[in-house]
């Protein structure tokens, strides 16, 4: 926890120190966006397409943009506190600032804040588990990263209970949508195969990343809806993310797979070789 920087509203402050309005709408109904990037070597990945999303959120939430470079300003502020960070993760976190004590909203200003701290590389391949709970594919907030994360606590609890890193999710259709805090691909007939977005799954910059950097190298990916059993027949799974990169799956519940698969391994490979030549902000 001493590792940890924060920057709140245009300053770094101490971890402990008091800095964000007890009736800032974010702490009492979960009125925010947030976006998490990867650091190497002190630096963010892929920080363009994490804000452009962070707008997409704050758009679809009925909130007003960020300036972008503020933001930048405080992810460089960050990262420049304390000692450098070799892999971690950088947080960025918009508000709709201080409001009521309902769901309505005052015309305040947003509150931001930055957060960073050290973190260890996953191993190659996962446990995950299927959980009951559904994606909502036609709520209000599908496809958006917002602060409400209370469901993603549920099931994440649930999947660590079980020995398990993340949970896997159906829409509301029974289709395979996402984990708590990943995208997931299945390899069935040697194609490498995910969720549309329409599935209600967030479009996850590294799911992004993977389908082009994997379509370009000539593997073939196709976004399609599939039943959510998939995960009981498929040969490879993997689940993705800004830490996790393309991580494979060696048991889904109780079923084990061989991973990472031969698939997977391909997919890691264009991964490390496209981040290598295309640098931090692809």
């Amino acid at each position: 926890m001493s590792d940890i920087q924060v920057w709140v509203n245009g300053r770094i402050v101490g971890r402990d120190e008091p800095s964000v309005l007890a009736l800032d709408h974010g702490m009492t109904v979960g009125d925010g966006a947030f976006e998490t990037c990867k650091i190497v070597d002190g630096e963010a990945f892929a920080m363009t397409r994490h804000l452009r999303r962070l707008g997409r959120t704050l758009s679809g939430l009925g909130l007003p943009p960020v300036d972008d470079a503020l933001v930048r300003e405080g992810v460089k502020e960050v990262l420049a506190t304390g000692d450098r960070i070799a892999f971690g993760r950088v947080r960025i976190t918009v508000t709709g600032g201080a409001g009521p004590l309902s769901s309505d909203r005052h015309d305040s200003p947003p509150t931001v804040i930055i957060a960073s701290t050290p973190s260890k590389p996953h191993a190659p391949s996962a446990a995950v588990v299927t959980v009951p709970w559904v994606r909502n594919e036609r709520g209000a907030t599908a496809g958006l990263k917002t602060t409400s994360y209370a469901e993603n606590v549920i099931a994440i609890t649930h999947a660590n209970s079980r020995g398990a890193a993340e949970a896997l999710l159906a829409n509301t259709r029974g289709e395979l949508c996402e984990g708590t805090a990943s995208n997931v691909f299945v390899v069935t007939d040697g194609v490498l195969r995910t969720p549309p977005l329409d599935s209600g799954c967030l479009a996850g910059i590294t799911r992004e990343l993977a389908i082009e950097w994997c379509r370009e190298a000539g593997v073939e990916v196709v976004e399609e809806t599939m039943p959510f059993d998939v995960l009981e027949s498929a040969d490879e799974v993997i689940i993705t993310n800004s830490s996790r990169d393309v991580q494979g799956v060696h048991l889904v519940d109780d079923r084990r797979l061989d991973a990472p698969g031969p698939v997977t391994r391909r997919a890691v490979d264009i991964w490390r070789t496209a981040e290598a030549d295309l640098g931090m902000d692809p």
